[in-house]
């Protein structure tokens, strides 16, 4: 008769089963991604962390671009490649509103062909092609001096032979993460890489 006193214990295992129930809820949220985000889930492009100088000689931080897809250009006033400019603008104005911005650098390593000064360079991109995009200071693309963005930009994008810029005009497309997606040499018109922007601002 004694054994009758062992039904008793079968109470235990129930109160287990229902004190887990409560925090598994709980991890799966972490696991998943559904509570806060973590530093280890989100990395930001280096391309963010660089200032320039604007035309005018103010700071502009590309952190101010985030989300935007981006065309860098080194530029020149008295290249046969000048009138790319326009083609510049022309994309500017068409997909500017979907987050599109060309960031253009005066540079006079090749050819000295933009020998003048920031403002008459500024002046000069306004008369001759209604530029509205952003100017930057003039800059080095190559050597000891250059501008860390475009050493940084090298970096990621490799050219033919060496990494170096060849010429005026020679081009690099961001995307929205900050990642360079494209190199393209001064022979590559600014609307023949039309395709590729559309994609990058997808």
């Amino acid at each position: 008769m004694m054994m009758q006193t062992r039904p008793a214990m079968a109470s235990r295992p129930a109160m287990a089963r229902a004190v887990r129930p409560a925090a598994r809820p709980v991890r799966a949220q972490a696991l998943f991604g559904f509570g806060a985000k973590t530093a280890e889930t989100e990395t930001i492009s280096e391309f963010y962390n660089f200032i320039v100088k604007d035309i005018d000689g103010k700071n502009f931080k590309l952190a101010s671009l985030k989300n935007k897809t981006v065309l860098v250009v080194n530029l020149a006033s008295a290249c046969g490649f000048t009138p790319q400019y326009a083609e510049l603008q022309d994309l500017y104005e068409k997909y500017g509103k979907q987050g599109f911005v060309v960031l253009g650098f005066p540079c006079n390593q090749f050819g000295a062909q933009e020998p003048g000064s920031n403002q008459s360079i500024k002046q000069f991109a306004k008369s001759n092609y209604g530029v509205t995009f952003p100017l930057m200071s003039k800059v080095d693309v190559n050597g000891p001096g250059a501008e860390p963005l475009f050493d940084w930009l090298k970096t990621q994008k490799g050219g033919l032979l060496t990494s170096d810029i060849k010429w005026n005009f020679s081009k690099f497309l961001v995307n929205k993460e900050g990642d360079v997606v494209g190199r393209y040499g001064s022979t590559s018109s600014p609307l023949s890489l039309e395709n590729d922007i559309k994609k990058a601002l997808l």
